[in-house]
């Protein structure tokens, strides 16, 4: 117990200080392996790969494809042209329930929060300067439509914290619609309520629009230069039917959306290979890591201390559905990483937690919902690689900023758990 503890503490220091976790993950795998007493080399060579290639081997498909859908909508602006059509229509007295709603349409189609941080920026800069928004909450705002409800709660979403789980549960990607659904309006409706509040104190404070330092020529937008939203949007809407009325793979629902992409623009073939290898390049780093973190998890399963471990959490008072939100949250916060937390957390206890879903008659469906929206609770920390990345791109600081989406995307995703877990302790799911 104190090894899987020290590994963990290790882990999550090593990655909050921006140590890859490539390398962080095998190396904290080791910590666990001495304190266990199971032989180092073994712990890593058998282990701790067999972990790491199983996640791959699964799920590579569906974040190359995923990442490359997103990066041919990026390119072909499609992307955009939705999230500009649609961000036009609510118009800027509503800035923020635009650049939240825009968010949550490309997000809900399929793709990557990267490239949706990237296409909505200038949108929301826009539409924040037409409104006079402090351009602090240009992040929050992001956050809020892309890394909450979207990702984990909405039933059907392609997004691969909603697939993760279909693997352990033996579920389907609407798994448990009700308590989704409740959730997504629990995080929704207060993440907006919140962030108009924010408004208004930040205006009443005298703090509204400023310019950024380094303005961007290339995120000067025309409607000329964009394609038709309506069109743009028939990729997205492929993916998720689909996904989720024909039942096809989600590796056969990306193709279909990456090839609809290039049908409907065509003109700009040009283009479509480096959008592909780019796309293809990306999705390497993002599975490797969330494999690295699988890795760990596949050592912390086997030392001698993990049924200790399993049986305090598995004994938390209440339902088993807490147990397993706890499990996630503390993981995905460890890592960093939604998909990686979850990995690691189902990877070694996703077997226990469907055996007692059918001892105690709970519905699997309600164990995916739960362990889906409790990935995106904890992993939006500090040193989270979407909240980095989403800093840069906004040019805003932790300081200026991080607040915002910690409400959004940490407090309320956690908290979204309770309304859920309570319907599914009525039977409601």
């Amino acid at each position: 117990m104190l090894g899987i503890f020290i590994g963990l503490v290790l882990l999550m220091f090593l990655a909050y200080k921006g140590y890859s976790i490539i390398w962080v993950a095998p190396l904290t795998a080791l910590v666990v392996a001495i304190f266990g007493g199971i032989p180092l080399l073994d712990s890593y060579t058998n282990v701790y790969m067999t972990g790491f290639v199983g996640f791959t081997k699964s799920w590579f498909p569906a974040f190359m494809l995923g990442a490359v859908f997103g990066h041919l909508m990026d390119y072909t602006g499609a992307a955009r042209a939705i999230a500009h059509w649609l961000t036009k229509i609510i118009g800027a007295k509503r800035a923020i329930l635009g650049v939240v709603l825009g968010c949550a349409v490309l997000t809900y189609g399929g793709i990557s929060l990267f490239v949706v941080v990237f296409a909505m920026y200038p949108l929301a800069l826009a539409l924040f300067r037409e409104a006079n928004i402090s351009r602090k909450l240009i992040p929050g705002c992001i956050a809020l439509g892309s890394f909450t409800f979207t990702m984990t709660a909405i039933p059907g979403t392609p997004q691969i914290q909603n697939l993760i789980p279909m693997e352990y549960f033996h579920t389907t990607p609407t798994a448990a619609p009700i308590m989704g659904i409740v959730a997504a309006l629990f995080m929704f409706g207060f993440g907006y309520l919140y962030l108009t509040w924010r408004e208004k104190k930040l205006r009443a404070n005298g703090e509204v629009f400023t310019e950024p330092k380094v303005k961007n020529d290339e995120m000067i937008i025309s409607d000329d230069e964009l394609p038709n939203p309506f069109l743009s949007i028939l990729p997205l809407i492929s993916v998720i039917v689909t996904l989720n009325v024909f039942d096809w793979d989600i590796i056969v629902a990306l193709l279909s959306g990456i090839v609809l992409t290039m049908i409907l623009n065509f003109k700009k073939y040009k283009g479509f290979t480096k959008s592909i290898n780019n796309g293809a390049s990306g999705s390497i780093i993002a599975i490797i890591n969330t494999s690295a973190a699988v890795g760990f998890g596949s050592v912390v399963k086997a030392v001698p201390g993990f049924q200790t471990l399993t049986d305090a959490v598995l004994n938390i008072k209440g339902s088993p559905l807490i147990s397993e939100a706890v499990a996630v949250n503390l993981l995905a916060g460890a890592t960093g990483s939604a998909s990686g937390g979850m990995g690691i957390a189902l990877a070694a206890l996703g077997e226990k937690y469907y055996q007692i879903a059918l001892e105690r008659g709970i519905s699997p469906e309600a164990f995916h919902r739960i362990a889906s929206l409790a990935s995106g609770g904890l992993d939006t920390l500090p040193h989270n690689g979407a909240v980095l990345t989403l800093l840069a791109v906004t040019g805003m600081t932790h300081k200026e900023s991080y607040i915002d989406i910690c409400v959004t995307s940490l407090i309320l995703p956690i908290l979204s758990s309770i309304p859920a877990i309570i319907l599914a302790s009525f039977g409601i799911y």
